[in-house]
Parts: C-alpha cells; structure tokens; sequence
C-alpha cells in the first residue's frame, strides 16, 4: 500500500493493518530540519536549503501551507487532574509549547499564530486559577519578548491587570519590527466582543461624519476587528486540542471559511509532530470558498 494511502487512514484501520509504528514521512524529524516533497522548489523565504532534508516520500507541499494558524488551547486542566495534580501544573505547558509551535511554524514560513490563551467567559473559574494564569502570562510575555518573533495580544484588555498590561504593551512595543512569524495571543477574548466592538467603532465613524453608511462592508468590518494588526487577519486552518468539536466564540467572523481540525490530543501533549499532523491533514482537503471545482 502507498505509503501516502496508509497515512490517510484513521488510527483504528492502521492498526488492524499491523502499522501501529508507522509515521508519516513529512513527520519525520531529520536533524530537527522538515521534510518537503523532493518535486517541489518554491520554498518560504523564511527557510533556508541547509535547513530542509528533501526527500523522494509524499509529505508536505512548500505551497499549500497555511498562512494563518489559530489554535485553541484546550485540555491543561484534564491533563493536570488525569495525573492528580493541581489545574495550574497544566498551564504551564502554555509557554514552551507555544514556543515548540513557533519555532516549527517560522520554519514552515507560516506567517500567523493566533493562541487562544483566556476567554472572555474564562473569568468565572475560581479566583486561585485566574489570579495564577495572569502571572502565568504576564510571565509568558517577558520570556516571548526575546523569542524573535513579533507578539500581540488581542482581546478586551482593560480588564486585565495593570503589570500585565505593561508588559503586554512593552512585548508589542520591542518586537513589532520583527520579520517572519507574528505570534497573537488572545487574552480576554470572545467573538461576540471582537465583533461588538467593531461595530462600535464604525457606529462612531459615521456618526462623526468619517463613514458613510452605504460604505460599510466586509472589509470596513475586518478593518475593525481585533486581527486587523495581522497581514494575513483570517486562519486558513483551525486547531482545537483536547477532544472538543466548538469553536467556544473564538474569531466567528474570521473563520467563516476556515478549515476545522480537531484533535483528542491533550494541549500539554500537542508538540511539534501533532502540529505536522494538522496541516498534513490540512493539505488533503479542498477548499472551495463557496465555489465548487467540478
């Protein structure tokens, strides 16, 4: 069997096959460097020859990557309390995961990481795990500061603490010239208010005489929205770990025609394989956009 066939079965049939060990080959990791398909030359700028093996095997195409990540970041509270330990311990996985995403998305040449870190609902868990994640974060902006990637946030920041603001708006401040990956952690955040807000600021506009109601359009609405300091503001491809099969208000108007991966796998679990995964799994669909290719 084609070893492209195989990979493209669920986890169930491989096994019954007898290829419980099998990998795909574009999830191999040759000297930390990523697999492309031997056949194709266009390469992300953001990569070097040294820093790709090539390989005869079906695997990623350099092409079809996508732009825009967003990611929700599901299932460190069950990890912690699968092993008997305190929800915080699963948290902390946060940080160098994200890290591990990044650092294999800028040499994919992704362009966007939007993490769904705390949503605007997030807050009505006990106050000992909200109080330990605004640490947590305040924490993570200092540490992705010197990360070499450019970081926002986006989401309702007023309500978060004063530290944690300052160090948001320092982090933004140091790396908005950084080239390659923008990282966007979502902080405070829901769809619902993304959108509220968008529609406030254009009510204003017009109000004040700067906007013409039959100007208003999609994109005068994407111009508004919290992903409009991104190049590339809509996901190609959303991931959510931890089992759930929602999108929990996350980025409604962007991802009207985003792809939709959902995996059982833990966020303190998801690494740099199940991230290959996804977008493996993301190349194999067509995306139509309403249109149709038949």
């Amino acid at each position: 069997m084609n070893s492209l066939l195989m990979w493209q079965l669920p986890p169930s049939k491989r096994s019954n096959l007898g290829l419980q060990s099998y990998t795909s080959p574009c999830l191999r990791k040759i000297n930390s460097s990523v697999c492309f398909r031997s056949d194709f030359c266009k390469i992300s700028n953001s990569l070097s020859l040294q820093e790709i093996t090539l390989h005869d095997n079906d695997c990623l195409h350099p092409e079809f990557i996508p732009k825009h990540i967003a990611i929700i970041m599901d299932g460190n509270r069950r990890w912690a309390k699968a092993r008997g330990l305190p929800v915080q311990e699963g948290h902390r996985f946060l940080a160098p995961n994200l890290k591990k995403i990044c650092n294999i998305s800028s040499k994919l040449g992704i362009q966007v990481i939007t993490a769904f870190a705390f949503s605007s609902e997030n807050w009505k868990r006990s106050k000992e795990e909200v109080d330990f994640l605004m640490q947590l974060f305040e924490e993570f902006f200092e540490e992705f500061m010197r990360l070499g990637v450019r970081v926002s946030a986006i989401g309702d920041r007023s309500k978060l603490p004063a530290t944690l603001q300052k160090s948001i708006k320092l982090t933004e401040e140091t790396t908005k010239v950084k080239p390659g990956l923008h990282l966007m952690i979502a902080l405070n955040y829901g769809g619902h208010y993304d959108v509220l807000q968008a529609t406030k600021s254009i009510a204003s506009k017009v109000n004040d005489g700067l906007l013409q109601l039959e100007d208003i359009n999609d994109k005068i609405i994407e111009q508004e929205l919290s992903t409009k300091c991104a190049k590339f503001p809509k996901p190609d491809l959303l991931i959510r770990t931890g089992g759930e099969q929602r999108i929990s208000n996350f980025l409604l108007w962007q991802l009207a025609y985003s792809e939709l991966y959902f995996t059982n796998t833990l966020f303190p679990d998801f690494g740099e394989e199940a991230l290959m995964e996804a977008i493996f799994s993301f190349q194999q669909r067509q995306r139509r956009f309403g249109g149709h290719t038949y």
